[in-house]
């Protein structure tokens, strides 16, 4: 595992460089398709690999912990063998999902008590166990323990969750290095840096971060209904004390102006639903703009669903016809609408890379912002 800078934008931070891992090279910027039970929603492999083009995917420790569990993705040789996709992957440990369940789960030192969402049993996840469980899925970069606080935070508590994330994530680090990896290949682990939207805190945990020397460094809880603003003020907060010749991953973002936004201030990796769950409600996201394809003004036009679109799909369908698909609760419309936005967000990051590497990002990002932002309405 190692990641080479190649260049970073003379007019921004943002950053061209390669991803090395043992199941192939990943280009950053990069975006991550989110297959968080181990398959991309209504996306086939093959189609994430040869339409969407990603390089790599990500899938989430507490789901596939829950199901189909661990001993059964032992079995079949990890997640790899099991869900047919031979790049790269990243699992999220399950620190957002402890997040989202507030109401069924209790923190305390040890870790982190919940109930199932699916049947209510109860469970325990610790650093150590978290560590197991990473290594049973087989992922090729896997994500500390951490705490992702709310917003708004209380200063007492943001304070209180950081110190407890960094106490876990010496723990997972020990855990880490004290186990091999189980199907041959080398696993990464990158630490979270947590602190609200506390400028004080954010400094605190990304110079804590920085000193544990990882393969690569990831920026958590800035996707939890903050202002815009002060997340792009956090990211570069924290992009300043990160090392620079390690990977920046900025953990469920976003939108493609938001994307474009944290790229200028030094992200390398993101990850978000929105592209597929948008999609599902008929979000289309293009270069041109943000089009909501149930929208009636759309039902008699005949013109290509994306006229700039990179997909195969954005030719061969009208809006009309995919308007006529969801309207009518046609599973396809669905298909039709995640493959688009995949392949809008995953070319839209090679796009970018480019103009880094060309030295043009600035200007580029300058034109692009106001169209992607822009809404379409027939």
């Amino acid at each position: 595992m190692k990641f080479s800078l190649l260049t970073t934008d003379p007019n921004s931070k943002a950053r061209a460089g390669e991803l090395h891992t043992a199941h192939g090279v990943v280009p950053t910027p990069i975006f991550m398709p989110v297959g968080t039970l181990g398959a991309v929603k209504a996306v086939h492999m093959r189609e994430l690999k040869e339409d969407v083009k990603a390089s790599i995917m990500l899938s989430n420790t507490y789901h596939l912990y829950l199901r189909p569990g661990t001993e059964v993705l032992e079995h079949a040789g990890g997640l790899h063998k099991f869900n047919g996709w031979d790049g790269p992957i990243l699992t999220d440990s399950g620190g957002f999902q402890v997040h989202s369940l507030s109401d069924i789960r209790k923190i305390t030192e040890e870790g982190v008590k919940f109930q199932s969402h699916i049947d209510g049993s109860r469970h325990l996840f610790t650093p150590e166990n978290v560590m197991d469980v990473q290594r049973s899925i087989g992922a090729d970069i896997i994500m500390a323990f951490d705490e992702c606080t709310p917003w708004p935070c209380e200063v007492k508590y943001a304070t209180d969750s950081m110190h407890r994330t960094h106490r876990w994530l010496d723990r997972c680090i020990d855990r880490f290095n004290s186990t091999e990896p189980k199907y041959g290949f080398e696993q990464a682990l990158f630490p979270i840096v947590q602190g609200s939207t506390i400028p004080e805190l954010r400094k605190q945990s990304s110079e804590y971060i920085a000193g544990k020397n990882a393969y690569g460094n990831a920026i958590g809880g800035l996707s939890v209904g903050e202002p815009e603003e002060e997340m792009y003020a956090m990211a570069e907060l924290c992009c300043d004390i990160l090392p620079k010749d390690k990977p920046r991953y900025l953990m469920g973002v976003g939108n493609p102006w938001n994307l474009l936004e944290n790229m200028a201030v030094g992200i390398d990796m993101f990850d978000c639903v929105m592209p597929t769950r948008n999609g599902r409600n008929g979000m289309l996201f293009t270069r041109n703009g943000v089009v909501q394809i149930k929208n009636k003004c759309w039902a008699d036009d005949h013109s290509p669903l994306d006229p700039d679109g990179t997909c195969w799909v954005d030719q061969a369908y009208s809006k009309a016809m995919v308007r006529h698909l969801f309207v009518t609760n046609e599973m396809l419309g669905l298909q039709i609408a995640s493959l688009h936005n995949l392949t809008f967000y995953v070319s839209l990051m090679t796009e970018a890379r480019e103009n880094i590497l060309a030295g043009t990002f600035s200007q580029w990002k300058a034109r692009m912002l106001p169209q992607v932002k822009t809404r379409i309405t027939g």
